[in-house]
């Protein structure tokens, strides 16, 4: 029954800012709903200014809604405890510099309440899993932008969290460091944690997420499975192996009579996550 309750779930949620001159309100999200079951990867991709990070905030309880509700496995966001379960990862996390890699996860591992041989070995597992074992006694203030988010994405694993939460987990990282961070998501997902990702990099979303949001001017204008979403609804495409010209040019009729031919899928061709998520923003950048 636990897995029937979604790890996040966002019902209609709406949130206005007041404007420097304190006349008029800014409606950040407007009626924004999303749900998330345990073990799933979402992507939740938009502009800038879309209000993607505020449907974060709002989830975390960092910002109370100005309607709607958020809730964590059951918890309403606005209560303490729906965070016990919860690693977070800002866009911009912040590090003691003079630290080291060992000392930083022993730090957030005593605020967590780990002592001991327990927070020991789990200092030493978190640095195996995010390949940052031969850095371990290595000053951050000499880590790479990729090497900080990894050990970033580490302190949000130390309390064993069920759900975790990454802003822009590869932002200003080089192509390998992007690379590592995608394979530690996959990593996370094969462990069955829930993974909550806001991105602008289509293409690493759609390597890794199951289900995907796109979200515009604060509405959520597009939702559902990643394979769903990404399907040419009015094309087919059929995929054999070591088929002829010219049974090609007969097509399917003759595939299933062809003695030596196998025919390995068929179903719709793929667009990109990319040109899914230019459709959905810049035609309604266009409209008035």
């Amino acid at each position: 029954m636990e897995n029937s309750i979604p790890a996040v779930e966002i019902k209609n949620l709406v949130k206005d800012f007041r404007t420097s001159f304190r006349k008029q309100m800014l409606r950040a999200v407007d009626g924004v709903s999303l749900r998330i079951m345990p073990g799933e990867v979402y992507g939740l991709i938009g502009p800038n200014g879309s209000g993607k990070s505020t449907t974060m905030k709002a989830l975390l309880g960092l910002v109370a809604p100005t309607a709607g509700q958020c809730a964590i496995f059951g918890k309403d966001s606005l209560k303490v405890d729906s965070r016990n379960d919860v690693g977070f990862l800002p866009e911009n996390p912040y590090f003691y510099k003079h630290l080291s890699g060992a000392e930083t996860l022993r730090f957030y591992g005593k605020l967590c309440g780990l002592k001991g041989k327990v927070l020991d070995e789990r200092v030493s597992e978190l640095l195996a899993l995010v390949d940052l074992e031969g850095a371990r006694d290595r000053r951050l203030g000499g880590y790479s932008k990729g090497m900080l988010q990894r050990i970033g994405l580490a302190q949000a694993l130390v309390q064993e969290p069920r759900l975790v939460i990454l802003d822009e987990p590869t932002a200003g990282v080089d192509p390998i460091g992007s690379r590592q961070i995608r394979d530690l998501i996959l990593k996370l997902k094969e462990r069955g944690i829930t993974v909550f990702l806001c991105s602008h990099l289509l293409e690493q979303v759609q390597e890794v997420c199951d289900h995907v949001g796109i979200i515009f001017r604060g509405k959520m204008v597009k939702e559902g499975k990643l394979d769903e979403l990404i399907a040419i609804e009015d094309q087919t495409e059929i995929v054999v192996k070591d088929a002829t010209p010219e049974l090609l040019a007969e097509i399917t009729a003759l595939i299933e009579k062809s003695a030596g031919t196998t025919l390995l899928r068929t179903g719709k061709p793929r667009t990109t996550l990319e040109r899914l998520f230019l459709r959905e923003t810049i035609n309604r950048e266009e409209q008035p």
